[in-house]
């Protein structure tokens, strides 16, 4: 460190060569940096159910609201594509956990599926096929050393539900509940780490928006519905597991949020005002009655979404209130904060207070503009851009708004076309670790585990073109063959020795 001091103070020789005082220069800023990994720090990757199981219609299994969706697709549009096989997880389990194995892996993040363990979405059926899968997928995590954290609902609520009002129903909340017994009753001895739901955030557009499963049409209303009722459903699911099954079982339950950290344009007023805005009607939603001291949605949406309703004449706000009773009751409902991030923007006021004619969640949020900076790499989709200083800041954010949380980053990857040599993969996670760590060792934020996006690659929604998996899968083969990217070797590397790599940090 005493040559590194002398060298950045000292005036540089005309002798020396430019390109070693580079060099050295780099290896002086990785040194003051703390890239080794704290004691008890999980790494982890994830894949979500329907995106990788496949057996849509096999072994008891019953249809999801996006079994429906992509298949009503498929039958007007015959290039369309579905996840009926998948990566074909379902067969093919054994081979996703020697995946997680190879990696070093100290947890596997996947997601269990509501119709396939109760095909009508009640209690009126159990299915034993679907509890069998999951035991054995669970078996074999543990006989690998390798910890379950499950996902009890990543989007495809069975379809039975649906028909009956789907989550803007409040008959929802229980339902789910009797979901999440049955859950902790046959796999709680094993799982310790549960999340109740994966992003509201991005759920909820499926009642605004036609590509999104459910695909109801009802902007500015849905949404809030389903959220009143997934907030009370994860309350209840929560203190169902506190009261009856930590005891015994040891486990931690909490909810994953998603969102990529706006940071404001300037340091005008407007535009700190704007990213404010865009953080309490995005995340605040969501975190503030879990997360914060006081409960209850955050002011601010209150307010606006109150006034923007007496406005259109209605007798009430379109954002529904949760009363004294439920406010104390979610509050606090949580063991961790999971976090998925991707990448960030900057957000600034725009010009003008228009709006949009209709009734919409952007117009109860008022105008923002998220832009991100072009000169920031970009994956295979247009606004996935590489930001790894919104990992650290988002994690401080947390921490200091939600009094210190744990946060278990439980998604965070890049994507691509799917390279093998998938060298911006490798620079995007290794930086993402290093900006996690300067969170932890630096601003102090507990930070208890990552989990990249994806482990293998999986649908994604839509389509198998983006590719997130560290593994490749051959969709082509009928064994779905899965293939060891390089961004996999690096992090086996990574785990193996809990220290980051110092050739892949980019210079500051």
């Amino acid at each position: 460190m005493k040559a590194c001091e002398a060298l950045s103070s000292a005036q540089t020789g005309a002798t020396m060569q430019v390109l070693l005082v580079l060099a050295l220069l780099v290896a002086c800023r990785a040194a003051a940096r703390n890239l080794s990994f704290p004691q008890g720090f999980m790494f982890g990757a994830g894949t979500a159910a329907y995106q990788v199981e496949g057996a849509w219609n096999t072994s008891g299994k019953g249809e999801s609201i996006w079994d429906r969706l992509t298949h009503a697709r498929l039958s007007s549009d015959p290039s369309a594509e579905t996840a009926d096989v998948a990566a074909d997880s379902y067969h093919r389990y054994r081979e996703d956990v020697l995946a997680a194995k190879n990696l070093g892996l100290d947890f596997y993040r996947f997601s269990i599926s509501w119709p396939r363990i109760l095909p009508k979405g009640d209690l009126s059926f159990v299915n034993p096929d679907g509890i069998n899968y999951y035991n054995n997928l669970i078996n074999e995590l543990k006989r690998n050393n390798i910890e379950p954290l499950v996902t009890m609902y990543h989007w495809d609520l069975p379809q039975h539900l649906q028909d009956l009002g789907g989550l803007a129903s409040d008959i929802i909340i229980d339902y789910f509940e009797d979901y999440a017994r049955l859950l902790f009753t046959h796999f709680g001895d094993r799982v310790k780490w549960w999340t109740t739901f994966n992003e509201p955030l991005s759920f909820v557009t499926g009642y605004s928006s036609a590509w999104f499963a459910p695909g109801v049409d009802a902007p500015g209303v849905g949404g809030y519905l389903v959220a009143h009722n997934i907030l009370k459903a994860h309350a209840r699911v929560y203190h169902l597991y506190r009261q009856h099954f930590r005891g015994e079982q040891k486990g931690k339950v909490s909810i994953t949020l998603n969102l990529n950290y706006p940071q404001p344009k300037t340091s005008s007023p407007a535009d700190h005002d704007a990213t404010e805005r865009y953080l309490q009607f995005n995340l605040g939603w969501f975190a503030h009655p879990i997360y914060s001291s006081e409960g209850d949605y955050p002011a601010i949406m209150k307010e606006r979404i109150a006034n923007n309703s007496r406005a259109e004449g209605l007798p009430r706000s379109r954002l529904p209130e949760f009363g004294e009773h439920w406010v104390k009751y979610i509050r606090g409902t949580h063991d961790f904060y999971g976090m998925n991030i991707y990448s960030s923007y900057y957000v600034s006021a725009p010009n003008t207070s228009e709006t949009s004619s209709g009734i919409s969640f952007a117009n109860d949020m008022g105008p923002v503009l998220l832009e991100q900076d072009p000169s920031w790499p970009a994956g295979s989709i247009s606004n996935f851009r590489y930001a790894p200083f919104g990992l650290r800041k988002m994690l401080k954010w947390v921490s200091d708004n939600y009094h210190g949380v744990p946060v278990l980053v439980t998604e965070n990857g890049w994507v691509d076309r799917g390279e093998m040599n998938d060298s911006m993969r490798i620079r995007y996670l290794v930086n993402h670790y290093a900006a996690l760590l300067d969170a932890v060792h630096l601003d102090h934020v507990t930070v208890l585990g990552h989990s990249v996006w994806s482990l293998i690659d999986t649908f994604e929604w839509g389509s198998y073109e983006n590719k997130y998996g560290l593994y490749r899968v051959d969709y082509k083969d009928p064994r779905r063959a899965r293939q060891a990217r390089a961004s996999a070797e690096v992090l086996a590397a990574i785990t193996r020795t809990r220290r980051l790599p110092e050739q892949y940090l980019d210079q500051e």
